[in-house]
C-alpha cells in the first residue's frame, strides 16, 4: 500500500491506515518504536516491560541493598 508523506509542524507524518493500526494493536497516542533498517523505516508497537514483584525482590542482595534515606524532617501532619 502506498501512503503520502505530509508536513506536520517541523516534522513529516505518514498516516497509518485503520486496518494496519488494528493489526498492530496501536491507536491514537500509542507509543511506537521507529528504526531504519536497510533503508526502510520500521514502525513497531512499543511494549512496556512487565515486572513480577517476586522477581524484583529476589534480585535484592546484601551488596545492592541500601540503608534508609532520611529525606528531612516531617512537614505538616505526617506521622513518623
Amino acid at each position: 500500500m502506498k501512503a503520502q508523506v505530509c508536513k506536520w509542524g517541523n516534522s513529516l507524518a505518514v498516516r497509518i491506515p485503520r486496518a494496519f493500526a488494528e493489526d498492530l494493536g496501536v491507536g491514537q497516542d500509542s507509543s511506537v518504536e521507529l528504526t531504519v533498517e536497510d533503508g526502510c523505516l520500521l514502525i513497531r508497537p512499543s511494549v512496556a516491560p512487565t515486572y513480577e514483584l517476586e522477581t524484583l525482590l529476589s534480585s535484592i542482595t546484601p551488596e545492592n541493598l541500601h540503608d534508609e534515606i532520611d529525606q528531612d524532617q516531617a512537614v505538616g501532619k505526617e506521622a513518623w
